[in-house]
């Protein structure tokens, strides 16, 4: 992109190709609030993945009480470690072709995804696929940080840049 062009989108002169994306957060949480609210305003079509119809709170974001088709335009991730579904939903995601899958954990520990996984017969190369820690690591502690960070990761991701400062 030229610096010209750079400085119209800037501008809002031009619009940004968004290139049809999708971002998945599974399990209602604050920080899918944010990450679903702050995705739309960055191009994602928001959808929300929440299997307990009464955690769900629709707010302009299209919710499923299952996981959807994911195609490689979409970015999938995981909210809560928590959640007795956690293994099931994550086996589900990864049944498809999403083109990112991530979930939310201190990576100081072993996620519980992964024995949930092991547990329901998912290959050790599936398991890997999701990421864990997500996000730019910018020592992000509230929800609105944890959305900004992970969707700075998965735009560097999805640019096959190194986020962070190295240019």
């Amino acid at each position: 992109m030229t610096e010209d062009a750079a400085c119209a989108v800037a501008h809002g002169e031009v619009p940004v190709d968004t290139g049809g994306r999708t971002l998945v957060a599974v399990f209602a949480s604050p920080v899918a609030d944010f990450l679903l609210r702050y995705g739309r305003d960055l191009g994602f079509r928001p959808v929300l993945v929440e299997p307990d119809a009464e955690r769900a709170t629709p707010d302009g974001v299209d919710v499923r009480s299952a996981v959807p088709d994911l195609g490689p335009e979409v970015d999938v991730v995981v909210t809560d470690h928590h959640r007795p579904e956690l293994g099931t939903v994550l086996r589900d995601v990864l049944a498809h072709d999403a083109r990112w899958v991530g979930i939310m954990g201190n990576p100081r520990h072993v996620g519980p995804h992964v024995a949930a996984l092991q547990e329901l017969g998912v290959p050790d190369t599936e398991i890997k696929r999701v990421h864990r820690p997500i996000g730019l690591n910018i020592g992000s502690r509230t929800p609105p940080e944890i959305a900004i960070a992970t969707l700075a990761g998965l735009l560097a991701d999805r640019n096959d840049k190194p986020g962070g400062f190295a240019f």
